[in-house]
């Protein structure tokens, strides 16, 4: 069974930071790229980061270039969402999903997702 399993939430005061992890079973990232997505209350789910293995970069959304930052760990077949300089407009429901690619795809389209970690920025 494919899972993606995420985790790393919390409360944080802002300024802060948190580490989000997107831990892989029964799938290898190297088959799929790899967004991050968020879903703030009341809110639609934004895209915020995606991983392309074909270009082996990432993309960064506008909100939080400079301040996210994606890694990945081969051993532990997860991957990381490290989050620095929070604001309260940060807080939301992070999730990690496997797109077919990073052009066009979107949460809607994504071919697994993880059941999302929340975090809650604080001022």
């Amino acid at each position: 069974e494919v899972q993606l399993v995420n985790s790393g939430g919390g409360l944080v005061q802002a300024g802060g930071s948190l580490r989000l992890s997107c831990e892989a079973h029964g799938l290898s990232f190297d088959e799929y790229d790899i967004g991050w997505f968020r879903q703030a209350p009341g809110g639609q789910p934004e895209g915020i980061s995606c991983m392309s293995r074909r270009e082996g970069r990432t993309y960064y959304g506008h909100d939080v270039k400079g301040r996210f930052t994606v890694s990945s760990d081969s051993v532990k077949n997860t991957i990381y969402l490290q989050m620095d300089r929070l604001k309260p407009e940060d807080t939301a429901i992070y999730s990690c999903a496997a797109l077919h690619t990073c052009h066009g795809d979107d949460a809607r389209s994504a071919v697994y997702s993880g059941q999302g970690t929340r975090v809650t920025v604080s001022s």
